[in-house]
């Protein structure tokens, strides 16, 4: 037996979660076992396998891909999903188990954080369209992200979180945190938004597609993954701003505030007197100048 997507490809990241995956596999394949779901595993070895796993099951005809990790790990999928701006096979479908350290993206859709229920709803034929965003960094190739991506202070924290021990797990982007609090520097920042021009003072620019980031956050609290538009949020106050709003920006309370300036688009360009770190899904992707855009419905989640 099959789902009405056909077989699933678990494409899996052993290293996610502090090696939570190794746990949640077995759970999620007795799940699947019993609805009577026919699935492969493919196990990543190494950064961007997950990306080149997806396009290769695509190439092969298949077309329902299970992330089961983190939000990394659904980051790499989702480009190996994608080509030059638009889906590589429109009919294919994402599921994701999460079992990362970070598992933000299911979030904003009310996917269960379990892996024993998030396989539970791989069974069926319940899918949404969500919209993929773009970004391409100076001197880098053009990546996709589906959830948050940030440029500054946020850029700074995950390049800082890369060299901490994993065995941190969620605190390590804590840590990572007020690490990298005292020695970032604001900058003038830039930006030309569907041709309108903005310049600010700021230490971080977030460019929402849905609404979580870092391990429960709801720094977003009005994106719509289905609007065909970015959320951006321009950090404008003192840098202890971004701690003292905390407890709001965990109840997703903290928006209209006088040192975040909004805006909407789908097309922005970022620049900034000195290069900012871009991070996008918890993935480094190089410095500003960067330009971000919206790829329309170009995902089809299983939910």
């Amino acid at each position: 037996m099959t789902s009405p997507f056909g077989r699933l490809v678990l494409i899996a990241n052993p290293r996610a979660g502090r090696g939570k995956v190794n746990t949640a596999l077995p759970r999620t394949e007795q799940v699947l076992r019993h609805r009577g779901l026919d699935y492969r595993i493919v196990w990543t070895t190494h950064p961007g396998h997950a990306t080149e796993a997806a396009r290769a099951a695509l190439a092969g005809g298949e077309r329902f891909l299970v992330a089961v990790g983190g939000d990394g790990t659904v980051h790499e999928v989702v480009n190996g999903m994608m080509q030059d701006g638009r889906p590589l096979a429109p009919d294919a479908v994402l599921g994701v188990v999460a079992a990362g350290s970070g598992c933000d993206f299911v979030r904003s859709f009310g996917l269960p954080g379990d892996a024993e229920q998030a396989a539970g709803r791989l069974a069926g034929d319940d899918v949404r369209t969500v919209d993929v965003g773009t970004v391409t960094c100076a001197g880098a190739k053009p990546r996709c992200f589906v959830n948050i991506a940030q440029a500054g202070l946020g850029g700074e924290v995950v390049a800082r979180s890369a060299g901490l021990s994993r065995y941190l797990g969620g605190a390590r982007y804590a840590a990572a945190f007020w690490l990298s609090l005292p020695g970032f520097r604001p900058a003038t920042v830039r930006l030309d938004a569907d041709e309108h021009a903005y310049a600010w003072r700021a230490f971080n620019v977030v460019v929402a597609n849905c609404r979580f980031y870092g391990g429960g956050m709801q720094i977003s609290p009005n994106s719509d993954p289905g609007d065909c538009l970015l959320d951006v949020l321009v950090m404008t106050g003192p840098k202890s701003g971004s701690f003292t709003t905390l407890p709001q920006v965990y109840r997703g309370t903290h928006l209209p505030h006088r040192h975040i300036a909004e805006l909407r688009a789908g097309r922005l360009r970022v620049d900034a007197g000195a290069p900012f770190p871009v991070e996008a899904d918890g993935e480094l992707l190089g410095t500003t100048p960067a330009s971000f855009g919206i790829i329309p419905a170009g995902l089809r989640l299983k939910v």
